[in-house]
């Protein structure tokens, strides 16, 4: 029988918990003197400032981007958090959701405006098609969808305990609008868009459709009504092949969800439309910063995907069932709604908003035939997003190719504005949403409460444990956007949003004399809006906030700041200018570590690791009584579960000592935390600031997008050049060639005028690098000032094309593995044609001896045969031990020349040892490697205790363990058990394994050896 899967009843975000606000915060006695003491600080020389915050992004960039840090996984993929101890939305660190995967986007589109290089853009957006957007292989059913009925309804209860929750074919449902036209638009069934959750270390071992093995694996966890948080959710595969789950019955995990006769092995993936709205934010600057360098083309075919993304993203603007909206009150009255347009355009189906999640899904048989399709009818004010509206729908690039979906973008962007505005407390602040399906049974509301456009007013929509409406996180997130939207188009109801909000977000920020600061934390709310009138919107004096603690998150003040520098960049708001600087100045100075800048938590939450179902108060795992199973971590699902014991590898994370001492009676711990979205918006706050503001503090200013060009010989670069405020009068700006520059490099244009009404447009200036003879990368210097005007300073660099390609060695069929009492080869040759002949020794410098060069150690390589190959042969003696010696050989030639290759020794002598060590090191990136390493006991006793050692041939850094307690001398490695694994069990085994990070040749082991035991070694 068909079961559609009713998708998540929400797809919640960074869920955020209370921290006791610090004493001693200072009030300032008014918001002017507040402005004054700020502005006063802020630095004199623009150029500087712009340089320094400039420097800063490079500098956090870096430390995301450095491997040894861990913020990747070894397929690219970026994890929610460094550290694997994490519970907050997603249930380990060591998962990933679209969320990251857009912070990603937006981060390496500032890198490209920084630098020219589009490169990594392009690669964080393949990587995201490969691993979080479903493949034909992941949806593979989509062709039997039906859009007259897009899924059989399913009712979302209160609490976990209520489910699963009966699916019903009774009730009515709409039909879908997008389908067919996106198919026609796009010549496919398949969706593009991303699942919000990747489990990418594969830590669940639920693997891809039931593999077991394939990393990153799609996951899902929350199911089951909007009292379910993080510590209710159980984990299960997005594709279901009853594989795990319960132990009868064909139903897998479905059981525990839905209630339905019999189940059918489904996949089924889940949209969190704030992170694809946010991949088309990024791509939209991306396009616009890379046109200002004159390389939009490399960015292009981007555009169109983001355009695509967009396009499918309408999907979350529709009651989940596609029912009609307004006034939905009673599953069986409510009717279906046609998805026809009326004489203005709008569908009857269709809010506008962006809902909580889109989700589908479809048989994994491919002759079961049917496919679903839903939305949400949850409207939550964090998810909006009107600057994504405003490009999807005005941006002629960026406007889909569907029929219909720049309209709907066009009408989104006014509904979702209004939205802000109906959601906007007396006192500033954004309340939290509304819902097309009170209770999400389509239920009665209470009396009198306020509608938008027939939605029903919904404090905290989605999620209630914590309330989703009290994070200030989403305040600045969402209003962020705002301000993107209102820097670019300067919309007056934008501006109107914002002038209240910031006023209330700033009265409520604190800066302390120790230099610290504290921002708005848990939100607390009354009241309720005024009836949505679109001619005449109340003014919700009824509807007040008020701030219950405050907090120094890092993330979250780079999201305000980010939010104040948009906002004054249009506005020349000065307090917002100042405030932003503080804040940033104040975190980095602060809580600058060496992986990116953090500060310590205190989680109190973490107690509920092992809380049991408790019926009176609904916390802790529901499993109905009788329903039994087990999941790929080999842990027992029932009654009795708790979030631990469902998860039974969290006791083996290195963490676990500090948070079993907690839960068992100790003080609460402290925590600091590494997350992805977080470290992003640092260094993307630091980059706006520099290329928005320029550190001037509203004192005027030339500004320009680019201060450091490249210029290629017999071609040209651009800059472009605005002012940082409206003039009182018309302006001519200067463009001056320093003294001492190259004579090669020159500007196009010496002048440039702007007055009070283009002050802001930009005017490009191209720099040409004339053909010359020489080899030599000339340089020039152009200062860009005008009159009552901070300058800017632009250097130039060219670009030469004479320059000769160096004389080095590439080297192939390496590394060699060379058999015992045999002979293997490598090759050798030259990269570029040298001046004369070039003589290259081969030599072993280091490792086992019974590795040598039998031939080829003398290389002759000249103008006529230097890009031919030369073979090098590697013998390896016969030998009594059964071990596999490794070895390094060095090639050195004239002029500095020289390269590395690692030789190892395959044994072949047969060693009844009763101990094996297997050294599996073949996980390598260039970068960084996985070892693996195995003890086996061949012997009929137990092994108490052990200690492994090895020596790496070349320098390297260990970044992180498991299963062991390593450490690290120059280039030996000592690996010891931790308490749960010092036994070796007889005709058993143990593992464990490390991750390092290297630069240059690899660092292959040798002299590995268990410790006191003569073992046979086996190096992969």
């Amino acid at each position: 029988m068909r079961t559609p899967f009713p998708a998540p009843s929400r797809t919640p975000r960074l869920k955020r918990w209370a921290k006791t606000a610090a004493s001693g915060l200072l009030a300032c006695s008014s918001l002017g003197a507040s402005v004054a003491l700020l502005s006063a600080s802020l630095a004199t020389s623009a150029q500087a400032a712009d340089a320094e915050y400039a420097q800063r992004f490079l500098t956090q960039y870096n430390k995301i981007k450095n491997p040894a840090n861990g913020y990747f996984s070894p397929e690219g993929v970026p994890y929610h958090s460094v550290e694997t101890l994490m519970v907050e939305a997603p249930d380990h660190g060591h998962e990933t959701t679209s969320e990251a995967y857009s912070f990603w986007l937006w981060l390496e589109a500032q890198y490209g405006r920084a630098t020219g290089d589009w490169q990594p853009l392009k690669k964080a957006w393949a990587n995201m098609e490969k691993y979080i957007i479903p493949s034909t292989q992941d949806q593979p059913t989509n062709s039997f969808y039906n859009p007259g009925r897009p899924a059989t309804y399913a009712a979302e209860h209160p609490l976990p305990e209520n489910y699963p929750s009966r699916i019903d074919s009774s009730v009515p449902v709409g039909q879908d609008p997008l389908a067919n036209e996106l198919a026609a638009a796009y010549g496919t069934r398949e969706i593009y868009g991303m699942h919000w959750l990747l489990d990418v270390d594969n830590w669940y071992g639920f693997g891809r459709c039931g593999d077991g093995v394939t990393k990153p694996a799609y996951i899902n966890t929350f199911q089951r009504g909007a009292q379910e948080s993080v510590w209710e959710t159980v984990p299960h595969p997005s594709c279901e092949t009853f594989k795990w789950g319960r132990n009868t019955g064909n139903q897998g995990f479905l059981s525990l969800f839905t209630g339905d006769s019999s189940y059918a092995r489904q996949w089924r993936y889940t949209n969190a439309p704030d992170a694809d709205a946010r991949a088309v934010q990024a791509i939209y600057w991306a396009s616009v910063w890379a046109k200002e360098q004159g390389k939009g083309a490399e960015v292009a075919d981007l555009v169109k995907k983001a355009s695509k993304m967009g396009d499918y993203l309408r999907y979350a603007m529709f009651d989940k069932y596609f029912k009609k909206v307004g006034n939905c009150v009673g599953a069986y009255n409510c009717q279906g709604g046609s998805g026809t347009p009326d004489a203005r355009g709008f569908r009857d189906n269709q809010h506008y908003l962006l809902s909580w999640y889109y989700a589908w899904g479809g048989a994994v048989d491919q002759g079961a035939g049917w496919a679903w399709r839903i939305s949400s009818s949850h409207a939550h004010f964090g998810y909006q997003n009107p600057f994504a509206a405003w490009v999807l729908s005005s941006q002629p690039e960026f406007k889909p190719v569907s029929a219909t979906g720049a309209s709907d973008w066009g009408k989104s962007l006014t509904r979702q504005v209004e939205f802000y505005r109906w959601l906007q407390s007396a006192d500033g602040a954004i309340a939290g949403g509304a819902t097309n399906s009170w209770g999400g049974n389509h239920g009665t509301p209470p009396a009198g409460t306020a509608t938008f456009y027939g939605m029903f007013y919904d404090e905290k929509p989605v999620y209630h444990d914590p309330a989703s409406n009290t994070w200030f996180g989403f305040q600045v997130w969402s209003m962020q956007r705002v301000a993107e939207y209102y820097y670019a188009t300067g919309d007056a109801k934008a501006k109107a949003l914002l002038d209240k909000w910031v006023g209330w977000a700033l009265a409520n920020t604190t800066l302390k004399d120790d230099g610290t600061y504290r921002i708005p934390n848990t939100l607390k709310w009354s009241g309720q809006p005024d009836t949505w009138n679109p001619d005449s919107p109340g003014a919700n004096s009824g509807l007040r906030v008020s701030v219950v603690d405050h907090t120094n998150d890092v993330g979250t003040a780079a999201a305000f700041a980010r939010t104040l520098i948009y906002y004054s960049a249009k506005a020349n708001h000065a307090a917002s200018k100042a405030m932003a600087k503080q804040l940033l100045d104040r975190m980095w100075t602060k809580h600058q570590d060496a992986k990116g800048v953090a500060v310590e938590e205190e989680r109190t939450d973490y107690k509920r690791f092992d809380d049991k179902f408790n019926p009176a108060t609904g916390d802790g795992i529901f499993v109905p009584q009788g329903w039994v199973g087990t999941n790929a971590q080999g842990a027992t699902i029932d009654s009795n579960s708790t979030f631990l014991s469902i998860r039974p590898k969290y006791e083996q994370d290195p963490q676990w000592p500090k948070l079993k001492a907690y839960l068992d009676g100790g003080p609460s711990p402290k925590w600091t935390y590494h997350r992805f979205w977080a470290q992003a918006d640092i260094a993307l706050a630091m980059a706006d600031y520099a290329h928005l503001l320029d550190g001037t503090g509203g004192t005027a200013a030339v500004k320009v997008n680019n201060t450091a060009l490249r210029v290629p010989e017999g071609g040209n670069a651009r800059f472009f050049v605005t002012l940082s405020q409206a003039p009182a009068s018309n302006v001519t700006v200067t463009v001056a060639k320093a003294a001492g520059g190259d004579a090669d490099l020159n500007a196009s244009r010496t002048t440039l005028g702007f007055t009070p009404a283009n002050y802001n447009v930009a005017q490009p200036v191209y720099v040409q690098a004339a053909e010359d003879e020489d080899q030599a990368n000339g340089s020039a210097a152009f200062t860009v000032s005008a009159p009552g005007h901070t300058a800017v300073r632009v250097s130039a660099t060219e670009l030469d094309n004479d320059v000769v390609v160096p004389v080095t060695l590439v080297l192939s069929g390496t590394p060699v593995a060379v058999p015992e009492g045999g002979t293997r080869s490598f090759q050798a040759r030259l990269a570029a044609k040298p001046a004369g002949n070039v003589t290259v020794q081969v030599a072993r410098t280091g490792g086992d001896a019974d590795l040598s060069v039998a031939s080829g150690a003398t290389l002759t390589f000249t103008p006529a045969n230097w890009n031919v190959n030369q073979a090098v042969t590697l013998a390896a003696a016969e030998d009594a031990d059964g071990s596999n010696g490794s070895a390094t050989f060095s090639l050195s030639g004239s002029g500095g020349l020289s390269a590395t290759v690692q030789a190892s020794e395959q044994d072949n002598d047969a060693v009844a040892a009763a101990c094996t060590v297997v050294f599996d090191a073949s996980s390598d990136w260039g970068s960084g490697q996985t070892q693996a390493i195995t003890l086996q006991n061949g012997s009929a006793s137990a092994i108490e205790g052990w200690s492994v050692s090895w020596t790496a041939a070349s320098d390297f850094q260990v970044t992180n363990s498991w299963n062991s307690t390593v450490t690290q001398s120059g280039r030996t490695v000592v690996a010891k058990p931790t308490a749960w694994n010092a036994t070796v069990p007889a005709n058993g085994s143990v593992s464990f394994g490390v991750q390092v990070a290297y630069s240059g040749s690899k660092p292959t082991p040798s002299a590995v050896k268990w410790e006191g035991r003569d073992c046979k070694v086996v190096v992969k």
